[in-house]
């Protein structure tokens, strides 16, 4: 049996990202944004609403950076979302640890222990906001959540994503299988020389192509 919601909509899982600008005053600062993901290789987007002052500090400065918020930064990813930069400074008041990135023009929030490091693409007015695209000129990464080989280890990062059904915070982390491979156990044919999800973006592939 199931249940008929009508138009309410639930994507699930949503990533915290916290989207970091400069001013045109050089002030660095931070929202919290729960729409956004990956629409290639290394882009990524952003959906903003066009009042937000980071909105303005994206088109001006033409860079920004999304980290990843975790569970030991909950308190002050939300904070990120509750005031607006126009009438706070959200850095100073969070106590949040600022580096300017050494690829682009906008600033790096070390506290959170992974981070991309974009180049606005573009700036569109789309479905009542803004949609950014950015090219991900580099992506920084703390000590602390990679493997023994020198990789990203998500589990170690304890990142959150939003649950738009509870209004909540929950936490991503258990491995449960492995990608590109399980669902052999039904059927399907590998790529020729394409063995795993890495393999899969050397080669170029995305979703849209298998």
């Amino acid at each position: 049996m199931r249940k008929d919601f009508g138009k309410q909509t639930i994507v699930t899982p949503l990533p915290v990202l916290i989207v970091a600008t400069y001013g045109d005053d050089g002030r660095p600062d931070a929202m919290n944004a729960a729409w956004g993901g990956q629409v290639d290789n290394n882009m990524i987007h952003v959906e903003l609403d066009s009042s937000h002052l980071t909105t303005d500090n994206i088109k001006r400065r033409k860079a920004f950076t999304v980290s990843f918020a975790d569970r030991k930064n909950l308190v002050m990813a939300d904070y990120f979302g509750l005031v607006s930069g126009r009438k706070e400074d959200k850095i100073a008041r969070s106590g949040a640890h600022v580096e300017k990135s050494a690829h682009v023009d906008a600033p790096v929030i070390t506290d959170f222990p992974l981070t991309l490091e974009c180049r606005l693409v573009s700036a569109s007015e789309e479905f009542g906001g803004t949609r950014v695209v950015g090219e991900v000129v580099n992506m920084s990464a703390d000590e602390s959540i990679l493997d023994e080989k020198g990789h990203v280890d998500l589990g170690k990062g304890e990142f959150l994503c939003y649950d738009p059904a509870a209004f909540a915070y929950r936490v991503i982390g258990e491995r449960l299988g492995a990608a590109f491979k399980d669902g052999h156990e039904i059927g399907g044919s590998f790529l020729p020389g394409v063995h795993g999800a890495s393999e899969l973006l050397q080669a170029g592939l995305s979703s849209r192509g298998l």
